[in-house]
């Protein structure tokens, strides 16, 4: 991918945090809304990325009614609840300045506490491996000396870097310490939204869907990190139009974006959605949605790939 690209990407995310900014001041009842639907949001696809078999309305249920599910790992539920203990904690010292070790360890803490409390935000005292790659995580030995190198980083870039760029690289830079026995991947993107949220940036959701294309956009930033953070700028821009959608649906009708666009914007940032999905996020009938993919279909701006159950649209 060429630098101007991704560059092009993060003056979309400009744009479009810019039309989120033009709500402003949101009122009490609108961020607490925000807040929880992202709350179950952000805690069933970073779950869904790890492996957690939970579906979204059933981590809905695990976090708001505190029940848990028949037929279902109590490992799963646990990390539903303590990754939305996590999240509450992430918005709660998003205005710390600056991200410390503690925090860190705190956010760790909060969801491994019902999993492993030994470990428990607490770096790691034994190598590991990450599945798949052909790349070397830091020697425990090393851990706390390359968390305090990454967290001065951070402070340090703070304001100095595009928000976007910024909070990638932490991510990142996080991943490659990989500094507790579990839980790092979900770690990371906490931070990773906690760094947007403190730069005034709505946070970034990964669905699962794109995991393949999540790893390898990592494994190639050991060497060249232009396509993560070109992949972490599209997550951005599909959250900005998700809130975007949910702000114009209190708007009249002819101010609103037109649907056709809305709906080739979202299969572009969000792809491999299925028709019923993209009805379902766009807030449309299914034969609404359904009539305007076969006309974007049929203008070859989109196509359905995968079989018919498990397959899902793409942009050209």
């Amino acid at each position: 991918m060429e630098r101007k690209e991704l560059q092009d990407k993060l003056l979309e995310c400009e744009k479009l945090q810019q039309q989120l900014w033009a709500y402003r001041p949101l009122s009490t009842e609108t961020l607490k809304s925000l807040r929880e639907y992202y709350r179950i949001g952000l805690t069933y696809t970073s779950n869904a990325i790890e492996g957690n078999s939970l579906t979204e309305s059933e981590t809905k249920v695990v976090i708001e009614d505190g029940l848990t599910l028949e037929g279902k790992p109590l490992n799963d539920i646990f990390e539903a609840v303590g990754h939305a203990k996590a999240y509450d904690y992430m918005y709660a010292v998003s205005h710390d300045s600056p991200i410390t070790e503690d925090i860190v360890c705190n956010l760790h803490r909060l969801f491994y506490q019902q999993i492993n409390p030994e470990n428990a935000g607490k770096y790691r005292h034994v190598p590991v491996f990450i599945s798949g790659s052909k790349y070397a995580v830091a020697p425990a030995a090393e851990i706390s000396k390359r968390m305090q190198q990454l967290l001065h980083w951070y402070n340090s870039h703070e304001g100095k870097m595009h928000p976007v760029t910024l909070a990638a690289e932490l991510h990142k830079r996080f991943v490659f310490i990989h500094p507790f026995i579990d839980g790092n991947g979900r770690m990371a993107r906490l931070l990773m939204n906690l760094a947007l949220m403190r730069n005034d940036y709505n946070i970034a959701i990964i669905p699962a869907i794109c995991r393949a294309e999540y790893i390898s956009a990592l494994e190639l930033a050991h060497t060249d990190d232009t396509v993560f953070h070109a992949f972490i700028a599209d997550r951005v821009m599909m959250t900005q139009m998700d809130i975007l959608r949910l702000f114009r649906e209190n708007e009249p009708a002819q101010e609103k974006m037109p649907f056709d666009q809305m709906l080739l914007q979202t299969i572009t940032h969000n792809p491999g959605l299925n028709a019923p999905k993209l009805s379902e996020r766009l807030g449309r009938s299914l034969r609404t949605t359904q009539r305007y993919i076969k006309t974007l279909s049929e203008k070859r701006l989109i196509e359905f790939r995968g079989v018919a159950k498990n397959g899902g649209y793409y942009a050209l």
